[in-house]
C-alpha cells in the first residue's frame, strides 16, 4: 500500500486517501448525513460507502480522473464536458430530496454582508465588488426548485474518456437553483460552458450563470482565505470577478 494522501484538509473536515479508500473526516455529521442520503438517491453514479464510523465516513475511489482542476486548463475533451452536462441535467429531473435548500433571501443577505466584508477589509477594489454585485443581480430570482449537488466544481466530477464515471462530495445537496450546479461546473472554465449546455439540453440562461460566477466568487473569498486557500491564484474566483468587468 502507497502512503497517505491529504486531499483537502482545513479546520471543518479533511479527506485522507489510502489506497483506494477515502477517509472523509468532517466535525458536522449533519453534512455527512446529507452526503450519504443523496448519494442513495441520485440518478448517477457516486463513490460506494464502505462504511461508517462518525466522525469518519469512508468511501470507495472512483474511475477515471476529475474533469479539472479550478485556475488550471482542462485536459478532458469536449464530450466529457457534454457527458458532464447531461448528468446533470439527471440530477436535475430527480424527485427532490426532503430536506430544505438556502432561501433566495438568505443568499442575498449573505451576498450583501460578503459584499461589505471584502470592500470594508480591503480584500478586493471597491468598484470589482460592486460591479459583481451588479451582475450577481441577474442570478436572485425566483426559481423552479431542482435537485442540486450544490458544490458541483470540475474537481468533484469524475471521467473516463467521454463518460461520467460518477460525482463526489455530496453534503452541500439539497433543492435549489439548477443553474447553479451549471455555473459551479463551469466556474473559470468558460470556454467549456457550451459543451456543457450541449449536453445538458434546453432551459439555460446564460445570464444567470454568468451572474452565479460572481455570486459564488463573491460569497466563496473570505471562506478560502480564512481557511489557507488562495483565491487570487491565477483563473481562480478573483480572476473570474475581473473578468466580468
Amino acid at each position: 500500500m502507497e502512503g497517505i494522501e491529504v486531499v483537502v484538509a482545513h479546520k471543518e473536515r479533511a479527506t485522507l486517501r489510502v489506497g483506494d479508500v477515502f477517509l472523509k473526516v468532517d466535525v458536522d455529521q449533519t453534512r455527512t448525513d446529507v452526503e450519504v442520503e443523496a448519494m442513495a438517491m441520485v440518478p448517477i453514479p457516486t463513490p460506494e460507502v464502505l462504511w461508517r464510523k462518525p466522525p469518519v465516513l469512508a468511501l470507495a475511489a472512483l474511475p477515471g480522473t476529475a474533469l479539472g482542476v479550478l485556475g488550471e486548463p482542462s485536459t478532458a475533451s469536449p464530450g466529457a464536458w457534454a457527458a458532464a452536462g447531461a448528468a446533470t441535467r439527471l440530477l436535475h429531473e430527480a424527485p427532490l430530496p426532503p430536506w430544505p435548500g438556502r432561501s433566495l433571501d438568505d443568499i442575498a443577505s449573505r451576498l450583501d454582508g460578503e459584499c461589505a466584508w471584502l470592500v470594508g477589509n480591503g480584500v478586493l477594489p471597491a468598484d470589482l465588488v460592486t460591479q459583481n454585485r451588479r451582475v450577481a443581480e441577474a442570478a436572485l430570482r425566483p426559481w423552479t426548485p431542482a435537485f442540486i449537488h450544490g458544490d458541483l466544481q470540475v474537481g468533484h466530477v469524475f471521467v473516463d474518456g467521454d463518460e461520467v464515471t460518477g460525482v463526489i462530495d455530496w453534503s452541500e445537496a439539497a433543492p435549489g437553483d439548477a443553474l447553479y450546479d451549471l455555473a459551479v461546473l463551469t466556474l473559470g472554465h468558460e470556454e467549456h460552458l457550451g459543451d456543457v449546455v450541449a449536453g445538458y439540453g434546453t432551459g439555460v440562461d446564460l445570464d444567470v450563470v454568468r451572474a452565479w460566477w460572481s455570486l459564488r466568487s463573491l460569497l466563496a473569498i473570505r471562506w478560502l482565505v480564512e481557511n489557507g486557500f488562495d483565491p487570487s491564484l491565477p483563473g481562480c474566483e478573483i480572476d473570474v470577478l475581473r473578468a466580468r468587468m
